[in-house]
């Protein structure tokens, strides 16, 4: 599930942009960290993709280290807990953006909880 660049690395994409995904150690779920956005979407794309293939009841999406996230990253978060078949997507210390996109756009979305920073 790791987003990594040819040399198997972080994925470093035009502009300088990074994004490092990778599984958490003992729970179902993703940590990410670097920025979410237009160069990186594919990579973000492709984790989140990873996560609905092996999400069971709850999974966790940990982006403490995270430092930007557009709304296109949240709403690629928002679609894929939406088409879950069940349970939720706990995300855990994301970016200060990321809530106030999920209660703007998606405001009763159950799917999504979020632990503040």
């Amino acid at each position: 599930m790791d987003a990594a660049g040819p040399t198997g690395g972080p994925s470093r994409e035009r502009g300088g942009a990074v994004l490092e995904v990778g599984p958490l150690s003992g729970r179902p779920g993703i940590r990410a960290s670097g920025e979410i956005g237009v160069t990186t979407r594919r990579s973000w794309e492709n984790a989140l993709t990873e996560l609905s293939r092996r999400h069971a009841d709850v999974s966790y999406v940990e982006l403490s280290g995270v430092r930007f996230v557009d709304v296109a990253g949240v709403a690629a978060l928002a679609v894929t807990a939406m088409n879950l078949p069940g349970g939720r997507v706990v995300v855990e210390q994301p970016p200060p953006q990321l809530p106030w996109v999920l209660e703007l756009f998606w405001p009763s979305l159950q799917r999504i909880e979020v632990a503040p920073r």
